[in-house]
C-alpha cells in the first residue's frame, strides 16, 4: 500500500530535467534544448508543456511593479515510456517573441535617446529576468513533474 501512495504523489518516480543554455540571443526567436526523464519505476508520460516567461520589474520599495509574460510556449502530446533506471532526452525547439516597450523602441530608433533611455531604466531599476518552465502529464500521478531554470537574453 505504502508503494501505491508513493507512486500517486510522485516520490520514486518520473522526473524531468530541463537541459538549455545559460544563455541565448533574443534576435534568434528560438531556444533549442533537450528534456531528460529518469524514474526509478517504469512510468508513462502523457503529455508535455515547455514554456518561456520573462519577469519584468521596474521601481523601488513600495512603489515597485512586477509583471510576467509569455514569451512562448509549445505542447508535446506524444506518450514517451520512461523505462525503470534509464534516462530517455527528447530534444525540442521552442519559438518566443520577445516584448519590447515604447522605451526600447524609442532607444532603438535614435542613437541619441538610447543612452537617455538606459539611464532612464537605470533610475527606475527596470529588469527583466527570463526562466524556462517544464511540466509532465505523467499516467497514474497527482503531483506532475516539473523543472524550471533561469536563462539570460542577450
Amino acid at each position: 500500500m505504502f508503494g501505491k501512495v508513493k507512486k500517486w504523489l510522485g516520490i520514486e518516480g518520473v522526473k524531468v530535467e530541463l537541459i538549455i543554455p545559460e544563455e541565448i540571443k533574443g534576435a534568434d526567436g528560438q531556444l533549442n534544448g533537450v528534456l531528460r526523464f529518469y524514474s526509478m519505476n517504469e512510468q508513462t508520460v502523457k503529455s508535455l508543456k515547455v514554456n518561456i516567461i520573462e519577469r519584468y520589474t521596474r521601481g523601488r520599495n513600495e512603489e515597485k511593479l512586477v509583471d510576467e509574460y509569455h514569451l512562448g510556449s509549445i505542447s508535446i502530446n506524444k506518450i514517451i515510456e520512461v523505462p525503470a533506471d534509464q534516462a530517455i532526452e527528447i530534444p525540442f525547439k521552442l519559438p518566443f517573441e520577445l516584448s519590447k516597450s515604447e522605451m526600447d523602441d524609442i532607444g532603438d530608433k535614435n542613437i541619441v535617446f538610447g543612452g537617455l533611455v538606459k539611464m532612464g531604466k537605470w533610475f527606475n531599476k527596470v529588469k527583466s529576468e527570463f526562466r524556462v518552465e517544464v511540466e509532465a502529464k505523467v499516467t497514474g500521478v497527482a503531483l506532475n513533474p516539473f523543472d524550471k531554470k533561469t536563462i539570460d537574453v542577450i
